[in-house]
């Protein structure tokens, strides 16, 4: 299956699926917990699970930066991205839902500027080109 996407963003944990079926093995393993889980508004994206219980209204945003980073909805259109905010306690699976779908009883939208995915996109290019440099 692979190893998971995981980031330190000012002081939590985030953890994201690269791919439907990580997206599965992550909602299960968090299904009926008090975690807060990101997901773009539109279909396409990582699910991404914050470790810590109580993390902070910037937290949430920064967090919800990297799922739009890596989504269908920012590769597409490169603009403002929704981003979904629910819990673990908010999922379901019906067994007619394929691999990587999930529904979501409730749920709050925020909007994740551009200019925040940008600047997570940044951090990334500069930290890859980092590992590589002279000894």
């Amino acid at each position: 299956m692979g190893k998971f996407r995981e980031k330190i963003i000012a002081g939590i944990h985030l953890i994201l699926g690269k791919n439907k079926e990580q997206n599965d093995e992550l909602m299960k393993k968090f299904k009926g917990k008090k975690n807060i889980i990101l997901h773009t508004a539109t279909p396409g994206s990582p699910f991404g699970v914050i470790q810590g219980l109580k993390p902070t209204k910037e937290q949430i945003y920064l967090s919800g930066a990297f799922v739009a980073r890596y989504s269908q909805d920012w590769r597409d259109n490169k603009s403002d991205v929704k981003v979904s905010v629910f819990t673990g306690k908010d999922i379901y699976k019906s067994k007619s839902m394929p691999t990587g779908t999930w529904g979501v009883k409730k749920k709050k939208t925020i909007l994740i500027k551009k200019e925040s995915v940008l600047k997570i996109k940044e951090e990334v290019t500069s930290s890859h080109t980092l590992k590589g440099g002279a000894s």
